[in-house]
């Protein structure tokens, strides 16, 4: 009898946390689409003007990843997806995306072009929010495909934004630094999925990266 009732008490006690955690994902996930909505208009994208990228070394190549929102939501992205995905994506997607990325940032340094590059970045942002909202689960050898394709496109950007005096080997190093740093932020939030209200914060921030490459690509950039 005591048993019974110690056991009613905690799936009590245990059922009223699981209510109060998912009523806190949900006033978290209402309040950082509202933010989104509010902070997309005033925001800087990947639109880097080459002359004011710096000395063109290695803090050059750090802090450009960073001046563009549509750039820095993917970069993010990848690790919450690859944290959804568990191990080995939690690790090989982190590693595929540099690694294209600076494919993609020689093709920019010797000026060959690459069709679309800023629709590829701002759909990069709106199909890499959108796995991550649906919590998508496809084979492994399709999600690297998935975001090796799409870093080439902002490797390209990056490699464009190198001015004429920078040194491509810093520059390379600095951006993809920064984007390494940048996925390692998106698995560690990545790791609140444990929690029902966790990965309901992971799913609502794939909604905000989807909204980010969605204003990216509808606003055309001379309105930004």
């Amino acid at each position: 009898m005591i048993a019974r009732d110690g056991g009613n008490v905690f799936g009590t006690v245990a059922a009223r946390a699981r209510a109060d955690a998912n009523a806190i994902g949900h006033w978290m996930l209402r309040h950082a689409l509202a933010w989104s909505l509010v902070l997309l208009p005033t925001v800087g994208f990947a639109h880097v003007d080459p002359a004011g990228a710096g000395d063109g070394g290695f803090v050059s190549g750090l802090w450009h990843p960073v001046t563009g929102l549509d750039h820095v939501a993917a970069m993010v992205a990848v690790g919450l997806w690859g944290a959804q995905l568990g191990t080995p994506a939690m690790w090989l997607l982190p590693v595929v995306f540099p690694l294209m990325m600076a494919i993609g940032g020689v093709l920019g340094v010797i000026g060959t072009a690459v069709p679309g590059v800023g629709v590829g970045v701002a759909a990069s942002a709106i199909l890499l929010g959108s796995v991550v909202a649906a919590e998508a689960r496809p084979p492994l050898a399709v999600a690297m495909l998935m975001v090796g394709s799409f870093a080439i496109f902002h490797g390209h950007v990056h490699g464009t934004a190198l001015p004429t005096f920078g040194v491509p080997v810093l520059f390379a190093s600095g951006f993809v630094l920064a984007t390494g740093v940048l996925h390692l932020c998106g698995i560690v939030i990545g790791l609140l999925r444990r929690w029902p209200a966790g990965r309901l914060m992971i799913r609502g921030a794939g909604v905000v990266v989807a909204l980010v490459g969605a204003y990216s690509l509808a606003i055309p950039s001379w309105w930004r």
